[in-house]
């Protein structure tokens, strides 16, 4: 990834996050942020429909929500489901050092795709 696309603020991109956000708000009362968007994510992808998840597999699920935005970006691959047919992908090139607020604007970005290509 070049490091144009994580630079500054971008008026287009924002309004993007913006209206994302405002979308998942009306179904959640509330905005969510970036974490709960990731597990929202790994849930979605999961498709075990709504249930409780314990402790450990919400986190497992952020991860999974991490791993599918950025699949397309080049970083994983998806791997192959368990035997309780949970999603594993494989780390197939190596993230950048990227300082918090460049992951956490990657992050932004790479959900704002994964809508964006999940609503076409």
């Amino acid at each position: 990834m070049e490091r144009w696309y994580l630079c500054a603020m971008d008026f287009e991109f924002e309004t993007k996050w913006k209206s994302l956000t405002e979308k998942l708000s009306e179904n959640f009362g509330e905005v969510p942020d970036l974490e709960t968007i990731l597990f929202l994510i790994g849930v979605q992808e999961l498709g075990q429909g709504k249930r409780r998840f314990k402790k450990d597999e919400k986190l497992d699920l952020m991860h999974i929500g991490i791993c599918s935005v950025l699949t397309p970006y080049g970083y994983y691959e998806f791997s192959h489901f368990d035997d309780d047919r949970w999603p594993h992908f494989k780390n197939i090139k190596k993230l950048p050092f990227l300082s918090d607020q460049e992951q956490k604007e990657l992050m932004r970005r790479a959900v704002v795709d994964y809508f964006e290509e999940a609503w076409a």
